[in-house]
């Protein structure tokens, strides 16, 4: 049964990482042309998008053995043991990964400042 939900994940990871490679960022004059208006008391709604779109996007250029562990538990949700079952690595394997892929997304996120 965990082989079967770990495949479903998989899937379902790839799915949405799919989805988003395909959404193009729109312009504000395009947004405000289709009738968006940002109001005063959504700013920290949409500065958490904007975050949580940077951060995406800070995920995507982590190399490639901790990519897929930090957004499994990050963005997914998932536990340890849940990703070392999708990734069929051990889950010591999977704890180094992320906590490598922090450091180095940390790196990422000074550098980008």
């Amino acid at each position: 049964m965990s082989n079967m939900k770990a495949f479903l994940y998989k899937i379902l990871n790839n799915l949405i990482i799919d989805e988003y490679r395909k959404k193009k960022p729109q312009s504000l004059d395009v947004l405000e042309e289709s009738g968006f208006e940002p109001h005063a008391n959504e700013s920290s709604t949409i500065e958490d998008k904007i975050d949580g779109a940077r951060a995406l996007s800070l995920i995507n250029k982590l190399p490639e053995p901790y990519k897929e562990p930090v957004f499994l538990k990050f963005v997914n949700g998932l536990e340890i043991s849940e990703i070392a079952d999708i990734t069929g690595e051990a889950e010591n394997t999977v704890s180094v990964h992320i906590h490598r892929g922090l450091s180095k997304l940390k790196q990422l996120f000074e550098y980008e400042k």
